[in-house]
């Protein structure tokens, strides 16, 4: 019996990428930036190898000599530095080209088609920050009814709208709408519902969010292995990302707190297959917020975790844990940055670890789960099994 648990931090940089100046983010270092907080505590990735991958830098001296993980660093090829081009290199693809960006917001031809489909109007349509854009919006929109649209540095159409006024289902309608008419020049890779919830002045988003994602335009590792019929399990947002594509089964997620839960609670189940999880609040709460303590706060939470997901482990099971993008809250950004990711990889009873050292692509994580259960990969990506004697 043969398990794979990919966890993936979202938006866990290690340090800017060779491109980071072609996307603004020189300089750009997550762990670094959270490192200087009082609340950073990592003893248990720190075991495993974190401090370990070559270029890692923390505030201060806390490296370990001998890790009992493999460990190395990821280099993003994608012309992209989102969560879904993320998450499809580390299943797999590639992507050549970026995925469409608003900087001047939603062309008439996009718009007026979502108006007339929607029978709503729209506001905003710009770029804008989530919490900013239902206060200086949110008014305006509980008392016309119109939707509030905007946009980010992503390939991303959000839809904000008060629970009181247009409830989560039918927000959930509203957004498959604009999924249909954004496809082709204007295929994002993301259309977001964000309903909120207050009063005037004190409006805050709810744990409503869902998300509709374009399909991905090739196989990957969760489509192989679900045709060998192993099974294939989500958490969090790996549904929304893929569009169910690869998928047996899938359950979403309220905070990390539920994430790492529901991954225990598969680490107790009988299955064969990967358990695919997303842990989104490092970058939703406190990236894009420009939290460093918060962000500390919530890394030293998995790393107090880690021991009980290390405790259910069972032979043949495999840990690997990453990211999909930086997002560094030290920078005045509030945007995510294009930096290396971490990749840890424990199997059960491993004693020591083997420095992966730089990869060229988050792709090979995909080759290396689907080596694992010896199936012959399609992906764009190189298994790390070949550079690694325990597994």
């Amino acid at each position: 019996m043969k398990r794979v648990f990919l966890i993936v931090l979202d938006s866990f940089g290690i340090g800017e990428a060779p491109d980071a100046k072609d996307f603004g983010d020189e300089a750009s270092n997550t762990l670094l930036a959270v490192s200087k907080s009082l609340y950073f505590d990592l003893p248990n990735l720190e075991k495993l190898g974190l401090f370990a991958v070559d270029g890692a830098e923390i505030d201060g001296d806390r490296r370990i000599t001998a890790p009992i993980g493999s460990y190395g660093r990821m280099t993003e090829q994608s012309k992209g530095k989102d969560t879904t081009i993320g998450h499809w290199e580390i299943a797999g693809i590639i992507s050549e080209k970026p995925l469409p960006v608003y900087p001047e917001g939603f062309p008439e031809e996009v718009t007026a088609l979502f108006e007339q489909e929607t029978g709503r109007k729209i506001l905003c349509n710009r770029p804008y920050s989530g919490t900013e854009v239902i206060r200086d919006y949110g008014d305006e929109h509980v008392k016309t009814g119109a939707l509030i649209v905007y946009t980010s540095a992503d390939s991303v159409f959000q839809i904000a709208a008060h629970e009181d006024v247009v409830p989560p289902e039918e927000l959930y309608r509203y957004c498959k709408t604009a999924r249909k008419i954004l496809t082709g020049k204007h295929g994002v890779g993301r259309v977001i519902a964000r309903p909120f919830t207050g009063e005037s002045g004190h409006y805050t988003r709810t744990s409503n969010r869902h998300d509709f994602s374009i399909e991905p335009p090739k196989v990957t590792m969760l489509d192989q292995l679900k045709e060998k019929g192993f099974d294939v399990i989500g958490i969090g947002k790996i549904h929304d990302i893929f569009a169910g594509k690869g998928l047996t089964e899938f359950s979403f997620t309220k905070n990390n707190e539920d994430g790492i839960e529901q991954t225990k609670e598969w680490m107790k189940k009988r299955f064969e297959g990967l358990c695919f999880v997303n842990l989104v609040d490092f970058d939703m709460l406190y990236g894009h917020r420009n939290d460093v303590d918060g962000y500390a706060k919530a890394l030293s939470y998995f790393d107090k975790q880690l021991p009980k997901l290390l405790g259910l482990m069972k032979e043949g099971d495999v840990l690997m844990i990453t990211a999909d993008h930086g997002c560094d809250p030290s920078t005045p950004s509030t945007d995510h940055s294009r930096e290396y990711t971490p990749f840890l990889m424990y199997q059960y009873g491993q004693t020591k670890g083997v420095n992966l050292k730089t990869r060229k692509t988050f792709a090979d994580i995909g080759s290396t789960v689907l080596d694992y259960f010896g199936i012959e990969s399609k992906l764009d990506g190189t298994s790390v099994l070949e550079d690694i004697d325990e597994i």
